[in-house]
């Protein structure tokens, strides 16, 4: 596996202020989720607080109504898109785990697959 890279879509295919999972190994369902809001935040899809649950109460549905934070739907905690962090609810202060992004000539955004679940710089700036 190494450096190999996982291509998850074109950059502009994620508007400002919204969310959208991806399942870049093919398990099933959605294992990360990209936040686009001043930059792309890639994130683990699960919830600190209790392993394997997933983010979001239906697909692609990451953000509170408002856009500003992202929330877990089975717990209503919610996290800071920008680092992670848990500041409300039952996980407070732990994170979400990051993802990197990248983006490459063709402007689409990548993981490699080294990265999918390792922490590390979540932030690409575009």
């Amino acid at each position: 596996m190494g450096d190999a890279t996982i291509v998850l879509c074109r950059a502009d295919e994620i508007a400002e202020g919204s969310a959208r999972g991806f399942d870049p190994t093919g398990t099933g369902r959605d294992t990360i989720f990209v936040v686009r809001r001043d930059g792309y935040h890639g994130w683990r899809n699960e919830c600190p607080h209790w392993a394997n649950t997933s983010m979001a109460w239906r697909k692609d549905a990451f953000l509170n109504a408002d856009a500003s934070r992202i929330v877990c739907a089975a717990h209503g905690a919610q996290f800071e898109i920008d680092t992670g962090l848990c500041v409300l609810g039952p996980c407070l202060g732990e994170s979400l785990r990051p993802v990197p992004l990248t983006r490459n000539d063709h402007g689409e955004l990548q993981v490699r697959l080294s990265d999918l679940g390792h922490a590390g710089s979540e932030r690409m700036t575009t």
